[in-house]
Order: C-alpha cells, then structure tokens, then sequence
C-alpha cells in the first residue's frame, strides 16, 4: 500500500526486545510489574527497555525498500531523526543525533539536546525489518521513534532500573540522562498536542517522498 506513518500514544507499560526472555526469571518479573501497573509488551525492534504512557509520543514508518536492509537502515535512522528535529524544533527545541550513556536504551540515533553543556536524551529510535511475501529483494522496515515530551523522567527512569533489578540485569540507569520537553520548555499550555500537530505537519510533507515497494 506504499509508505505508512503512525503517530500514537499507549499505556502505562515497559516494553523491552526479545533478548529479554533470556532471563530465566523473565515471566515472573512481567507478572509482577503488570499487578504494580505495568504491564509489559515484547517487541520485535532490538536495543533495550523502554517506558510507555502518558506524556510520550511515539512515531512509527513503514516503508518498502530493494536490497538488503543493512544497506538502507542507517538511512531510515537518519530520516526519522530529521522528521523528529523539524518537529520538535517548530516548538523551540533544537535536537540531534547522538548516543547518550546513562540513558535507557541508549543509540547513537538517540535525539538529544544540550542542557547547561552536556548532552541529555529526548528521543530514541529503533527498526525492524522484513522479506516481503512473495518478492525476491523487496523489505519491508518498520522505523520507530519514541519521544519524551510531558512525562515524569525521574520517576519512568526509576521504574526501569526496578525491573531490570528485579530481572538480575544489573544494568542502572540515569535520570539526569533523559528529559522530556516539557521541562525544557518550563511546562507550556497544551504541549503534546502542539507536538503531535506539528510532528503530523512534518510527517505528512515527508511521506509522500518515502520509498515504497
């Protein structure tokens, strides 16, 4: 159907890569968190945990491209930064590609900012790709963002550190590492909704331009 664009938003949950269901406590871990509030989603994307809900937007393509996928993915990370940094800037914020060690699921195709000189992530992305049925060199890409735009950072960012302890993973995350725009911005009136205004602007011009099988 050529190239689809989702912009949405979900529960409160984690959600986290396939390589999760390595730790033999895995089931258990998710059966607790899902009774404390938090479900949590397997994804077919790789990279690490991440927090979902209220106050996070998340941006979703879908697009057909020939040959391999490695020979187009850095390709959809730079895109979907591009969509996302025209977005956010149409709100005042100026952001850019960039690992951020600290934060949870850190990527160099992070979008990060600067905050009294150091760098803090806003965005992060992730892919997946597949053979089209039926095609001998045609994939299909899903390229996803998630941004932080009116969300407690503090406390999505504890809550990811307690399940990967409660996993045995051992792997602690850093609060001033993440932020949302709404603390950039000191917390404007209806900032989402001028976000996903803006991101659907941005999405739409773009769309028509992206590869389709």
């Amino acid at each position: 159907q050529g190239p689809v664009a989702s912009i949405w938003h979900t529960q409160q949950s984690l959600v986290v890569p396939r390589s999760y269901r390595r730790f033999e406590n895995f089931e258990q871990v998710c059966a607790q968190f899902a009774q404390q509030g938090w479900p949590v989603t397997v994804r077919q994307t790789g990279g690490g945990l991440v927090p979902q809900g209220p106050g996070i937007v998340n941006l979703s393509l879908a697009y057909g491209v020939q040959g391999p996928p490695m020979q187009h993915s850095e390709a959809g990370y730079l895109l979907i930064c591009e969509l996302l940094a025209d977005a956010l800037r149409s709100i005042g914020i100026e952001a850019f590609p960039a690992a951020v060690e600290g934060s949870f699921c850190d990527g160099r195709y992070n979008l990060a900012v600067r905050q009294a000189g150091r760098l803090v992530k806003i965005a992060g992305t992730a892919q997946s790709w597949r053979r089209a049925p039926r095609t001998p060199d045609t994939h299909l890409g899903l390229v996803h963002a998630l941004v932080l735009i009116d969300v407690d950072t503090a406390m999505v960012t504890e809550m990811a550190n307690a399940f990967e302890s409660a996993l045995g993973n051992g792997q602690p995350y850093l609060a001033d590492k993440v932020i949302a725009a709404a603390e950039l911005l000191d917390r404007p009136p209806a900032l989402q909704s001028r976000f996903e205004q803006a991101l659907n602007h941005v999405v739409a011009r773009a769309c028509p331009s992206l590869p389709s099988p």
